[in-house]
């Protein structure tokens, strides 16, 4: 029997309002640890809308981000809405503006059918039963927009569930803000990467020209300057150095004789050995060369003092300045055995080319005198490697010829020689560090 004297407890509404905030501060504070976490973008939305939804128990609702590119909504993450549901909503200008003037706030579908937008699409919001359309709406700049069903309990929407929404929406336009700035950036990191690209191409192309202008001053030795710096090149990569450190041994070798463009012409294409008064003007082209290079600002900063220093000798015994093996700068060094090989190598008007095995004697008797040893070993494995098969690259073929790199003998000879020389004289001191 019921008791006629029960009273049903009164509700006191200052408790349910107050856990009611304590709900919403706390679903606000989640959402916010979640756009702050560093997880997928797509991860982040959809976990952002569950909570949305959970926060005011709405029942379907989705997040689209904005492109202005295409001009269009596009679904980032749905739950309920239907497969129906287009994954793409293309906004007017008309569209834009509104949304830009409504400012972040909730635009009830049943209120909004003079929009184009409404307009368009209002057979799939009442079909998806989609009650509000949230724009974000950040610094004046629409972000996206949150698609919102009906509530669980049937009522409608409060102006404190919509403040709700409201500030939960800036925790979702900055996640998509922070995505569109990294996806900028990325863009931008992908452009400043092809311009730094183009104009190292273009750098190296211009280099290639320059040398090519350089032998071209000399009829019989043209060529010399772009073999010299392809020699260079296999030296450094057999040497271990880092790509960037191999392309700028190249360009030291490609601009080595830079200098010769002031030396006269009748000098450099002498038909017979010069004379002492000849000789002392072509020996001037190292010092003009470092004061041709010096000014430019290039990649590898010691291009120039390949310009300068490759006819120095560690005994001493060389020119212009007359330096001892460790105060001659190592790219210099390094283009001095180039440069020599390929002097070796190519016929003159006052001489042929020397067969393989005087050049590779010669450059052994010479090694801890005029080369250092380890550049001389370096450029011997290389052409080995390559004769033995071990290279992919063909780079001494190439400069040298298949006849004169398949001379009787040749590889048994680099492999003897490199047998019997040391890594290093007296005279030269290798740092490892």
């Amino acid at each position: 029997m019921k008791d006629l004297n029960y009273k049903q407890p009164r509700i006191n509404p200052l408790a349910a309002e107050r856990g009611k905030l304590i709900h919403t501060f706390g679903a606000l504070a989640e959402l916010g640890q979640e756009v702050s976490n560093r997880q997928g973008f797509h991860e982040t939305i959809r976990t952002s809308l569950h909570l949305i939804l959970g926060s005011l128990a709405i029942m379907r609702g989705g997040v689209a981000r904005f492109s202005r590119f295409s001009h269009e909504l596009n679904m980032v993450a749905g739950r309920g809405l239907g497969d129906n549901f287009p994954l793409s909503l293309a906004l007017c200008y008309e569209d834009e503006r509104q949304f830009l003037a409504a400012g972040l706030y909730p635009i009830e579908n049943s209120q909004a059918k003079a929009l184009p937008f409404f307009q368009v699409y209002d057979r799939s919001l009442e079909i998806s039963r989609v009650e509000l359309v949230l724009p974000l709406i950040m610094r004046g700049e629409l972000l996206g927009a949150v698609f919102l069903g009906e509530k669980a309990s049937g009522d409608r929407y409060t102006s404190h569930d919509k403040d709700v929404l409201c500030a939960m929406g800036r925790h979702i336009g900055v996640a998509i803000a922070q995505r569109n700035m990294l996806a900028e950036l990325e863009r931008k990191a992908e452009e400043n990467h092809d311009l730094y690209e183009n104009l190292k191409t273009t750098y190296k192309d211009t280099v290639r020209a320059f040398a090519a202008a350089i032998d071209r001053k000399d009829k019989y030795t043209e060529g010399h300057s772009v073999r010299v710096g392809k020699y260079a090149e296999a030296i450094a990569s057999e040497l271990g150095w880092n790509a960037e450190e191999i392309e700028g041994a190249a360009v030291a070798g490609y601009l080595h004789d830079v200098g010769k463009i002031t030396v006269e012409r009748k000098i450099i294409n002498a038909p017979y050995r010069i004379n002492a008064k000849e000789s002392s003007e072509l020996n001037k082209h190292p010092g003009v060369g470092f004061e041709i290079l010096q000014p430019i600002h290039h990649p590898y900063a010691d291009v120039p003092l390949a310009a300068k220093y490759h006819h120095e000798r560690i005994d001493g015994r060389g020119y212009p300045d007359g330096l001892y093996d460790t105060d001659i700068p190592y790219i210099a060094k390094l283009v001095n055995v180039a440069d020599s090989f390929d002097a070796m190598t190519t016929d003159r008007p006052y001489k042929r080319r020397r067969p393989a095995n005087e050049v590779i004697d010669d450059m052994k008797r010479n090694a801890g005198k005029q080369f250092a040893p380890e550049l001389v070993t370096a450029f011997f494995r290389g052409m080995l490697r390559e004769l033995n098969g071990e290279s992919p690259e063909r780079r001494f073929r190439k400069l040298l010829g298949r006849e004169y790199m398949e001379t009787e003998g040749l590889s048994a000879m680099l492999q003897t020689t490199l047998n019997e020389m040391a890594p290093t004289s007296p005279l030269t001191y290798v740092s490892f560090d």
